[in-house]
């Protein structure tokens, strides 16, 4: 049967989710959409992410591989899919894809934000489900110093949960962005690269934080990207505030502009 392979963008709020990744009697955003797919094409229908949301990490630029029958252009593709998935997942976009389309390895930098609270509202029930708040007085400049010590290529296991990668793997990413922003109550990490290791964000914003409040010297990350692990590495954030915000992809593997 004729097929078409699309990639879906998808929101969701992983709040009850075990992460993106399938599990034996886990709710899994991937399950919950393979099992949607599965119904409206009539057949097991595959979900490849771009990558793995642990537990209690939100999306609104997860993109998603998929191969459906070929009737199911784009827009009746997306109407169906709302129609049938659970109120925390949403199918922001679908856009059709070349037939070389791979939504993990034809990426070309992924994007994250992360959202902390420093207001005493912060605590409140309405914002805490999707921010932190550490409760602390943080040196704005500082923060600005650790988060430019990033930009560049890295080796990051210093950044990075031990025994994830393969042996042979250096670690080293590549960041085009890293930065923080003033927002209505907060402030707002932005950090974008080529590939990010195992809960290497929130390593990266919970060290930023600690250095940020006087629990650790300042130029505590340009110290640790020398570092062979994660033994003087901060605690890493709460998953709750962090957003898998974008993911990028060659111009040429959309059958229209995206």
């Amino acid at each position: 049967m004729p097929e078409r392979t699309v990639q879906l963008v998808l929101h969701y709020d992983g709040a009850g989710f075990a992460g993106w990744q399938r599990q034996p009697d886990q709710r899994t955003v991937q399950a919950e959409l393979e099992g949607a797919l599965s119904h409206i094409c009539d057949t097991p229908t595959a979900a490849l992410g771009a990558g793995r949301t642990d537990a209690g990490v939100h999306a609104r630029g997860q993109a998603v591989g998929v191969r459906v029958p070929q009737k199911w252009d784009p827009t009746a593709l997306r109407r169906a899919l709302n129609g049938t998935l659970p109120d925390d997942i949403w199918v922001a976009a679908v856009h059709e894809m070349r037939p070389a389309f791979h939504a993990r390895f034809s990426a070309t930098a992924r994007r994250y934000q992360y959202y902390v609270g420093t207001d005493d509202e912060a605590h409140s029930p309405f914002r805490r489900r999707w921010e932190w708040g550490p409760g602390r007085r943080l040196d704005r400049t500082l923060l600005d110093g650790e988060a430019a010590a990033l930009l560049g290529e890295h080796i990051f296991r210093a950044f990075a949960v031990s025994g994830t990668a393969p042996d042979t793997d250096e670690h080293r990413c590549r960041i085009v962005e890293a930065s923080w922003a003033e927002r209505p109550g907060g402030l707002v990490f932005t950090v974008e690269a080529n590939r990010f290791l195992h809960h290497m964000v929130r390593f990266l914003v919970g060290t930023m934080i600690d250095a940020a409040s006087g629990r650790r010297p300042a130029g505590s990350i340009a110290a640790l990207l020398t570092a062979p692990d994660n033994q003087e590495t901060s605690p890493p954030a709460p998953a709750h505030a962090l957003f898998l915000d974008a993911v990028r992809y060659p111009g040429d593997l959309y059958l229209e502009p995206a």
